[in-house]
């Protein structure tokens, strides 16, 4: 398992793992010219534009998450050794999480400069984000199991993840940190478990 997760991070970081990151920092940027130079009113906007930044960049992996493996036979392969399709899925989750969020935390930064927000709020946005990010990694392998294999599974997806992230999105911007951590460890703990049977489905 260690050897996957191992495997899906330098795969995470010699891809395209910036895209993510880059189409944040694009949004946070643009947010900025669509309501106004009023840092009054960017900085009370601005954790839920930095978080509805998030969900977005975090649509842009989905397809190369688990289909690559399927096309490929890892799938088959490593249910061959014995590695459940749940441990596998556990382990793409930590692997996403390490090219994804960490990079998210930091470019969350810049972001809240374009933004106007004050060190309380930015201080805020970082805890929210840190809480929620592995619950939104957990969900993007979950969709991207559910859609592997489908034609126009990219635009699946995004019908799929962002729905689903409106819990998140809430107790994160309104800072109701114990009801989104209690959130995103529910779908941490219950998305190994989706991605497992999708991946025994999508494997036939």
């Amino acid at each position: 398992m260690a050897s996957l997760i191992l495997r899906d991070v330098r795969r995470g970081f010699t891809g395209a793992a910036w895209l993510p990151i880059a189409f944040f920092l694009l949004v946070a940027t643009l947010v900025p010219f669509a309501v106004g130079p009023d840092a009054r009113l960017l900085g009370r906007i601005g954790p839920g534009a930095l978080w509805i930044a998030a969900l977005t960049a975090a649509l842009l992996p989905i397809e190369r998450l688990i289909e690559p493996d399927r096309a490929d036979g890892v799938l088959d392969q490593l249910q061959l050794h014995g590695l459940a399709e749940e441990s596998g899925a556990l382990a793409k989750i930590a692997a996403h999480w390490v090219t994804f969020a960490p990079l998210l935390l930091i470019a969350a930064v810049p972001a809240s400069a374009l933004l106007a927000m004050d060190g309380a709020s930015l201080a805020s946005t970082e805890m929210a984000l840190a809480i929620g990010t592995p619950g939104l990694a957990s969900l993007a392998i979950a969709v991207a199991a559910v859609t592997a294999g489908l034609p126009r599974a990219g635009s699946l997806a995004g019908l799929l993840l962002l729905p689903l992230t409106v819990p998140l999105l809430i107790f994160a911007v309104s800072n109701a940190l114990l009801l989104e951590s209690a959130v995103s460890l529910l779908l941490t703990a219950g998305a190994p478990f989706v991605a497992g049977a999708a991946i025994r489905v999508a494997r036939t």
